[in-house]
């Protein structure tokens, strides 16, 4: 079996990852990295409000809420909630949003095209489109908790055209392919 086109050569790991950013070193400390990112209050965001926060010290994402009025999403309704807030990510990074996981469980909300994403260059305000997955009309009110926003490092793709891909195990098989339990 032939494993490689002829054209296709063997790069170092140094070629490979040239242009690409390292990621930060790890501490060895429990402490968890932390990235300083500029967010803007737009003048729909409540004074009284903080910025968004971590619920706990092990959360890995940031509460956003909605800075609208309240709102009642029919069952299958979709409604894009502002969050009053703008923010500049550094480059090569993206922040994504991500259903809470309490408002999906109990009332059916969650978000649309999950998780979103929020490019680098954005500027504009946050906006999360809801949908109501319920069978009742869910209320929305102002101020509640509506979605969940981490940062995550960006790894752009250098493509590297192949004739044939490795073998693995799996092959080609998905949507269910390995099991049901």
């Amino acid at each position: 079996m032939r494993r490689r086109h002829a054209r296709c050569r063997r790069r170092t790991f140094s070629q490979r990852t040239q242009g690409t950013r390292p990621l930060p070193p790890r501490s060895s400390s429990s402490t968890p990295q932390s990235l300083r990112v500029l967010v803007q209050r737009l003048p729909n965001f409540p004074d009284e409000w903080t910025l968004p926060e971590y619920g706990t010290d092990g959360s890995a994402a940031v509460d956003l809420r909605n800075a609208g009025e309240t709102i009642v999403l029919p069952p299958l309704g979709r409604h894009l909630v502002p969050t009053g807030l703008a923010i500049a990510l550094p480059e090569w990074t993206e922040a994504q949003i991500r259903p809470r996981s309490g408002l999906a469980l109990k009332r059916g909300i969650s978000i649309i095209n999950t998780p979103c994403t929020i490019d680098s260059d954005y500027r504009g305000e946050i906006r999360i489109p809801l949908i109501n997955f319920d069978r009742e009309p869910q209320e929305i009110a102002h101020g509640e908790r509506i979605a969940q926003m981490l940062i995550a490092q960006v790894i752009r793709i250098e493509w590297e055209p192949a004739d044939e891909l490795p073998p693995t195990g799996r092959g080609s098989g998905g949507f269910g392919s390995t099991g049901r339990h």
